[in-house]
């Protein structure tokens, strides 16, 4: 029986409105490179993993500013070869560029709040783990999830980050359950499930797209509204 229900947040409960493939598309259609957002997906998505892998083996708080221009740098180069669009110093850096002048709109996907309000119905405490490194406070305030996730737990708080069981040993600390009786809901396999599964909770991947076919050793779901079907 699960007594308690803890979520990432960014592309778990919220995403973006341009979304990451969108912008990217028009970052570089500004320099010239045409390609469509569809392109972008999967290279995306491996980007992303190489950037939260070494993000949680160590944070941006304790990287020099070189350190994280390399980083960002890499980066946006898998990016760009992924798509089999050349990666040159010139196309990278224009990417980027064009990127920080970006500003996208944090939107709550549509079974968020349905999903949350059922679960708090069942008196289920419900808790937030994220690897942010600043105060998240004001954004979930503004999106509404303030009052239905009570209990967040950020890196910069624990001083850890996922996949480290630390973090989610805080978490489970503040709302005075076991492990064994606690699910985490996210979308990356390695930071969100096998961290969460290593901590000794139960992981449940949400894979939106459909993007990871080939997990099989823990639930995936589709849609947040899936999660009331694994409480058992």
């Amino acid at each position: 029986m699960i007594n308690a229900i803890f979520f990432d947040l960014y592309f778990t409960l919220v995403g973006y409105r341009p979304s990451p493939e969108q912008l990217q598309a028009m970052a570089l259609k500004e320099i010239g490179i045409s390609v469509s957002p569809e392109v972008l997906h999967r290279p995306l998505l491996a980007a992303n993993d190489f950037l939260y892998r070494e993000l949680a083996r160590q944070p941006g708080n304790q990287r020099s500013a070189e350190d994280k221009r390399q980083l960002y740098l890499r980066y946006e180069e898998m990016i760009l070869k992924g798509a089999c669009i050349e990666a040159s110093e010139q196309v990278v850096l224009g990417v980027l560029g064009r990127m920080r002048q970006f500003n996208p709109k944090v939107v709550l996907y549509e079974d968020v709040l349905p999903t949350l309000t059922d679960l708090a119905g069942r008196s289920l405490p419900l808790g937030l783990i994220s690897n942010v490194e600043r105060d998240i406070s004001p954004l979930l305030t503004e999106l509404g999830l303030a009052t239905l996730l009570p209990i967040v737990v950020t890196s910069q708080d624990a001083g850890y980050s996922k996949p480290q069981p630390e973090i989610f040993h805080a978490a489970l600390r503040q709302v005075g359950v076991t492990a064994a009786t606690a699910m985490y809901v996210g979308d990356q396999y390695h930071i969100d499930i096998v961290g969460a599964v290593r901590a000794g909770m139960k992981g449940v991947l949400l894979d939106r797209d459909g993007d990871f076919p080939d997990v099989t050793d823990c639930p995936r779901i589709r849609s947040l509204t899936q999660v009331k079907e694994y409480l058992e």
